[in-house]
Formats: structure tokens, C-alpha cells, sequence
């Protein structure tokens, strides 16, 4: 019971790595890790590829790792795959009119959901609570042919 308790308080985070993926030189294995966490996984869509066990995710892994070998800079590498895969692989795609409408999106549903819950709460305390008329004569004689009486007819 308790491991499972820890399991759930601690989760850990698995990386899709593997042992044969990695680099011998420990920074470039670091610069590579920085910059894998940093791309999306193009099949799993959030996840990064660092993150994701899908074999186009370990295909880019490799990829960066190759780059890096080759001596590129962290820059490089990152424009390497933008220019390749677009906007979409980059977890914090940048802001330009292409991407607006994305940066913006949470705003906007949190603006239209409190607009819409001040808009309920203004319609819910402006609707004042109206009492029922009271029956005309032709009303009360209607329903005297109908056998029921004023005080029996039903509630809105």
C-alpha cells in the first residue's frame, strides 16, 4: 500500500531514451536532452520527443544527436528541425501572425467563460420574482365551467 501511495504522490517521469540513443560526451548528451525536450512528438502532439516512445519521435532524437555530432550549435539544431517540420514541432511555437490565434486561444475561452458566467449572474439577480396576476372574471368563470377552483390552479 504504501508504494502504491508513493507511486501516486511521486510519479515518475519516464524518458523515451535509450541507452543506445545516447551520446558518450555527457554535455552533448545534456544539450541534446535541452533540446529534445523542447521539440513535439509529431505523433503523440503533446509530448515531447524526448517524452515519446513512437519511432518518428526516436527518429528526431537521433537526428539531433547527429546534428549536435556534427557540431552544430543548440540555435542550429532547433532551426534545423523548425525549417523541416514547421511551427507544429515546437512545443512554444513563437508569435507571429501565423500562431496568434494559438497564443490567444486560452485568453479567449477564459474571457468568454467569465462573460458568461457575469452575463448568468446579471440575468439570474435582474429577473425580478413576479407575483401572479390575479384572474379576470372571464378567467375566474372559465374555470368554475371546468370545476376548478382559483386557488387550485397550477404555479409557474
Amino acid at each position: 500500500m504504501g508504494v502504491f501511495i508513493a507511486l501516486v504522490l511521486f510519479p515518475l517521469t519516464a524518458h523515451a531514451v535509450t541507452p543506445g540513443e545516447r551520446l558518450a560526451d555527457p554535455a552533448l548528451e545534456a544539450r541534446a536532452r535541452a533540446i529534445t525536450t523542447e521539440l513535439r512528438c509529431l505523433v503523440c502532439q503533446n509530448q515531447s520527443i524526448d517524452d515519446s516512445d513512437a519511432s518518428l519521435a526516436k527518429d528526431l532524437r537521433v537526428l539531433v544527436r547527429e546534428k549536435l555530432k556534427e557540431g552544430m550549435s543548440d540555435a542550429q539544431v532547433r532551426e534545423f528541425v523548425h525549417a523541416r517540420y514547421g511551427d507544429f514541432v515546437l512545443l512554444r511555437p513563437p508569435v507571429k501572425p501565423g500562431t496568434l490565434l494559438l497564443w490567444a486561444a486560452p485568453l479567449i475561452a477564459l474571457l468568454a467563460g467569465a462573460a458568461a458566467i457575469w452575463m448568468a449572474a446579471r440575468r439570474r439577480a435582474g429577473v425580478p420574482a413576479t407575483p401572479a396576476k390575479a384572474l379576470s372574471e372571464e378567467e375566474r368563470a372559465r374555470l368554475k365551467t371546468l370545476g376548478v377552483s382559483d386557488l387550485e390552479r397550477p404555479k409557474n
